[in-house]
């Protein structure tokens, strides 16, 4: 049985730092991508970040581009999110998601990952 379970969540100011960690037991398919995606109350579930442990290719989406870096330790089963320069509207429960789509144009496709956490929140204040 799969099993995803995100750690780091809290509460920060803006402008603050927060990282984020998924470990996966039960999943042996450690070559498929591994991704974080968030939804705020009221808003679709959005990819923000993807890791292709192949060949090492990351995707994000544009709005944490620059702020968010996603990293994995193929050893520990273990996907990260170091998240800087945190804004109010990065609010929202942070979901790990595995198993992803080989063709990483759907890489931050919510609808395209077989296995997901439970999420953690993140609440930024201004």
């Amino acid at each position: 049985q799969v099993q995803l379970v995100e750690s780091g969540g809290g509460s920060v100011q803006a402008g603050g730092s927060l990282k984020l960690s998924c470990t996966a037991s039960g999943y042996t398919n450690s070559s498929s991508p591994m991704a974080w995606f968030r939804q705020a109350p009221g808003k679709e579930r959005e990819g923000v970040a993807s890791f292709y442990t192949i060949s090492g290719a990351t995707y994000y989406a544009v709005s944490v581009k620059g702020r968010f870096t996603i990293s994995h330790d193929n050893a520990k089963n273990t996907v990260s999110l170091q998240m800087n320069s945190l804004n109010t509207g990065d609010t929202a429960m942070y979901y790990c998601a595995a198993a992803g789509p080989w063709d990483s144009r759907y890489s931050l496709r919510s609808d395209r990952y077989n296995y997901w956490g439970q999420g953690t929140q993140v609440t930024v204040s201004s």
